[in-house]
């Protein structure tokens, strides 16, 4: 028996991109929560890595390898999981490999991969996974989406901001059409200090500092704190009669009215 607090007590969950970062922090979430976790991302030594710190916290984590623009392999990796765990409940769509600069700049490969790690790849996982989804009774899916979707300035960020648009359409679609099934889904947009942004934020810290000042809670997120512990409670019973939503965890910083 499991700790009567924990709302994830025996549910399964698959995080893509979780060997760093947002995904790790939604990992650790979860974990704490009693959630197994299937590890999915491209750097063995980082799924690993991110298996030792849930295992650390009493959870049950399983690496796989799998690069998402590989879209072939998505539903033998989703069936790999369902065996090996005993089932999915909860899928988090974090992984991205998209391109940033002016459109000009950007060739088609560049755009295209946006796209394909994107919504292309969530699309693969979410239909793999709908039948264990709908199977388990509460299914839960958690697209990573972008406030800069509704940016006022969308220069440098046309292509990521496209491929995160069609994702969140999509979230909405599935929403409307899997709700009957049991199955809620919800995209985030998150702020958070990934490696990503940590590595900007070294390189350009005048034009980090006014970021930061343009939050209006004043700080960038932490990954598992508050991207993770968010998106445990989406993924609860609290969260039961929210689907088709995006969900700003950015601060306050984006208007998506």
């Amino acid at each position: 028996m499991g700790d009567p607090a924990r709302t994830l007590d025996g549910k399964v969950a698959v995080i893509t991109g979780a060997g760093q970062g947002v995904g790790q922090g939604i990992a650790l979430a979860l974990a704490s929560e009693g959630a197994s976790i299937a590890v999915l991302g491209r750097t063995a030594a980082k799924l690993e890595s991110t298996c030792a710190l849930l295992r650390a916290r009493g959870a049950r984590a399983e690496p796989f390898v799998l690069d998402v623009l590989d879209t072939d392999r998505i539903p033998a990796v989703v069936e790999a999981v369902a065996e090996r765990l005993g089932g999915i409940d909860i899928l988090v769509n974090n992984a991205y490999t998209g391109c940033y600069g002016p459109l000009l700049s950007l060739d088609d490969e560049q755009f295209r991969r946006g796209f394909e790690s994107g919504p292309f790849a969530a699309f693969a996982f979410m239909k793999a996974a709908h039948p264990h989804l709908s199977r388990a009774g509460g299914g839960v899916i958690v697209n990573l989406v972008t406030s800069a979707m509704v940016r006022w300035d969308l220069s440098t960020y046309g292509a990521y901001a496209a491929a995160k648009s069609a994702l969140r359409t999509l979230t909405r679609a599935a929403a409307n059409e899997w709700g009957r099934d049991g199955i809620r889904v919800n995209a985030i947009a998150p702020h958070a200090v990934s490696p990503a942004y940590a590595k900007w934020q070294a390189a350009h810290p005048e034009e980090a500092a006014e970021f930061c000042a343009s939050i209006p809670l004043g700080y960038v997120g932490d990954c598992e704190q508050d991207i993770g512990r968010a998106v445990a409670m989406l993924c609860g019973p609290d969260a039961r009669y929210l689907t088709g939503a995006t969900v700003p965890l950015d601060g306050g910083q984006a208007n998506f009215d």
